[in-house]
């Protein structure tokens, strides 16, 4: 059994036991739940924006702890005065050390989009995900069939949430080309060794369908690799490591967002 394997088996066992805690019909009586949520899509293609997504993320399987000494309010808004486009927050807390509280916090302080960024494996976390704020929702091509994803993807825009789709090879992205989602991700992660190359991106690129915004994953380490994917037709850096390695990620993704825009 892979990590990734180990991951969605425990998630199935937390989201059973959520089912029982805290039922459908409180999640509907949340403040969020009727809101209604900002375009990430919009957002990504107004003229001047960054394209950043900018994660708050405090450790993950491969990394260890990154930066555990989080004040979510803080970094949040800080995110938004740097300049990033919109935010994702990690909600997995045995894995990546992040929690619902999370989300809500950054939501406080914030009316930019919100990645809920977790692994889905049922409708229960599209109704959970938007009664905590969040304006998109991440479905992960390597745990779902393509017919879970489009059921998945069905209910989310019911409930008036976007879907990021994140593939990681040719196989899973030909799997799901005729899928209605919003964005396409591609992770440049290879969930089976964790090397990490931008690469990935630019090999997926003529392959995903030009409907879906394009949103590059992973190992953006450089203002010259973010370029690079940009001028290819990357519409979206989703970025956390390089961001929360440093004491203050704010202040990173601002340095970061100036040096792109110079």
């Amino acid at each position: 059994m892979n990590i990734l394997d180990k991951i969605i088996a425990d998630k199935r066992i937390e989201v059973s036991r959520l089912k029982e805690h805290q039922p459908v019909k409180v999640l509907e009586q949340s403040t969020y739940f009727n809101r209604a949520c900002v375009s990430i899509k919009e957002r990504l293609l107004h003229p001047g924006a960054s394209g950043i997504i900018a994660e708050i993320k405090r450790q993950s399987p491969s990394q260890g702890i990154i930066h555990n000494n989080i004040d979510v309010v803080s970094l949040a808004s800080g995110y938004v005065r740097a300049g990033a486009t919109a935010l994702s927050v990690l909600t997995d807390y045995k894995y990546f050390g992040g929690t619902n509280e999370d989300l809500l916090n950054a939501r406080l302080v914030t009316d930019c989009p919100i990645l809920r960024k977790d692994f889905v494996i049922d409708e229960y976390q599209l109704l959970e995900a938007k009664s905590i704020g969040a304006d998109v929702i991440l479905l992960i091509a390597a745990v779902l069939k393509p017919t879970q994803i489009k059921q998945l993807t069905k209910f989310a825009h019911s409930l008036g949430l976007e879907v990021l789709l994140e593939v990681h090879d040719e196989v899973e992205l030909e799997n799901n080309l005729d899928n209605e989602t919003d964005l396409m991700g591609v992770n440049n992660r290879n969930l089976k060794t964790f090397e990490v190359s931008v690469d990935t991106s630019l090999r997926l690129l003529p392959m995903i369908p030009a409907s879906a915004l394009k949103i590059s994953e992973s190992g953006i380490d450089s203002p010259e690799a973010l370029l690079r994917l940009k001028q290819a037709g990357y519409q979206g850096f989703l970025m956390g490591q390089n961001f929360m390695k440093h004491q203050h990620p704010d202040q990173a993704c601002g340095d970061f967002i100036k040096s792109i825009t110079v």
